[in-house]
């Protein structure tokens, strides 16, 4: 296994579907994304988008590391049968410390525990894997986007009490639930950033929760300006 070193800003593990065609998305947007999957078979098909494909049998800390999947400011976990490996992969890339993480779920129950470790859960289908990197890549190409079981990504104008903050200062996931997925500056969209970054007057920020966590967020940051 080859192990990538430098910063990566995406990773997918499971090459199902929904996971192929977000590793799709995201590579023919110029994208680098680090593929993870146990079938041989799988990861071949998706080497055309990315170099950094790889196989793993045993999915745990060490063989992730390998991968350098902890250099990605982004993960998804696309895997949605086998629910043991999922919630476990889900709780070994947050311990990772990896700043976004979604995970796909395949059932209310098994979302319910996925949110619990602190993912963000989403329940796609195909053609929903290509909008969703789309909306990763460039916030700039929407308002918000609505996604299955009240979870939306959606661009805010940052103001009021987020000016002059970092993300880290407004424990934005703790205290509200939701993750920034991206920050608009100068025209310019950033997916790495760090939880320092501050906030200034003009930046747009792209963030994915629930609707109701989104506009708790929005009304609070308003309210403290």
């Amino acid at each position: 296994m080859k192990k990538k070193n430098s910063d990566i800003s995406f990773g997918v593990i499971g090459l199902g579907r929904f996971g192929s065609a977000l590793v799709k998305t995201l590579a023919e947007a110029g994208k680098e994304v680090i593929a993870i999957d146990k079938d041989e078979q799988r990861v071949k098909a998706v080497r055309k988008y990315t170099d950094f494909a790889f196989v793993v049998d045993n999915l745990n800390k060490e063989t992730l590391e390998e991968t350098g999947i902890q250099n990605c400011g982004t993960v998804t976990i696309c895997i949605g049968e086998a629910l043991d490996v999922s919630i476990l992969t889900t709780m070994l890339v947050i311990r990772m410390g990896i700043p976004n993480v979604i995970s796909k779920a395949n059932s209310q129950e098994h979302g319910e525990v996925l949110k619990q470790l602190g993912a963000m859960v989403v329940y796609p289908e195909s053609d929903m894997a290509v909008r969703i990197g789309k909306r990763l890549i460039s916030g700039s190409l929407i308002d918000y986007i609505s996604l299955d079981d009240n979870v939306e990504v959606r661009r805010i104008a940052v103001g009021g009490a987020m000016v002059g903050h970092s993300i880290l200062e407004l424990n934005i996931r703790n205290a509200y639930g939701i993750n920034v997925i991206a920050v608009e500056r100068d025209h310019q969209t950033d997916v790495e950033f760090p939880p320092q970054y501050v906030f200034r007057e003009g930046d747009i920020v792209a963030v994915i929760g629930k609707e109701d966590k989104i506009d708790h967020f929005e009304r609070e940051m308003q309210n403290n300006g």
